[in-house]
C-alpha cells in the first residue's frame, strides 16, 4: 500500500512538473482600416402611386402597372393622359439616396433605359430617357429623404391589345 501511495505521489509530481514547464508564445497583430465615404440608393413605394410589386427598400425593385389602356378605368395610383394618337400612364416611385462618412452636400441623379424601345416613349420625372445615354433627372438631390420620381410610358394607339411592355431603368446617384 505504501508503494501505491508513493507511486501516486510521484506520478502527481511529474504531472505538475510537466504543466509547470508548458511552452507559450505571443504575438502582436497591428490592425488598420481606412474609411471611405459611400452612398446608397433604394426604391420605395410612393403613397400616391402604384405599390412596388417586389424589392421595396432595395436597389432592385419591380414596378408593375398591370393592364393599361387608352380608355376606361385605370388602377389606383396610375395617372393617364391621352393625345390624338397615344396615351401615357404614369405613377410616382420613391427614390431614397443616403450617405455615410461623406462630406457631400447633395447628389446628382441620372436614369437610363435598359434596352431600346422603338415603339414606346419612357420618361422619369418628365425627362425622356433612352438606352443610349444616362439622362439627368436632378442636379442637387437631398440625402435621406424619399424623392417621388414619376415613371411614365407613352403608348401609341396602334399597339396591339395584349402586347407586353417591359424594360429596365437604371438610376445612378453620384455624390457632388
Amino acid at each position: 500500500m505504501k508503494k501505491v501511495t508513493l507511486l501516486t505521489i510521484l506520478a502527481a509530481m511529474m504531472m505538475f512538473a510537466s504543466f509547470a514547464s508548458a511552452q507559450t508564445a505571443t504575438g502582436t497583430l497591428t490592425v488598420t482600416a481606412t474609411v471611405n465615404g459611400s452612398i446608397n440608393l433604394v426604391f420605395n413605394s410612393d403613397a400616391a402611386g402604384v405599390a412596388l410589386s417586389s424589392g421595396a427598400g432595395t436597389n432592385t425593385a419591380t414596378l408593375a402597372f398591370g393592364n393599361v389602356s387608352a380608355f376606361g378605368a385605370v388602377a389606383a395610383g396610375v395617372t393617364r393622359t391621352s393625345t390624338a394618337n397615344t396615351f401615357t400612364v404614369s405613377t410616382p416611385v420613391d427614390v431614397l439616396v443616403t450617405k455615410a462618412n461623406s462630406a457631400s452636400a447633395n447628389y446628382t441623379l441620372k436614369a437610363q433605359l435598359g434596352s431600346a424601345d422603338a415603339v414606346n416613349t419612357w420618361q422619369v420625372a418628365g425627362n425622356t430617357i433612352t438606352n443610349t445615354s444616362a439622362t439627368p433627372i436632378t442636379a442637387t438631390g437631398t440625402y435621406g429623404s424619399n424623392t417621388a420620381e414619376a415613371i411614365a410610358i407613352t403608348v401609341p394607339f396602334a399597339t396591339t391589345s395584349g402586347t407586353l411592355i417591359s424594360n429596365t431603368i437604371t438610376f445612378t446617384a453620384t455624390a457632388n
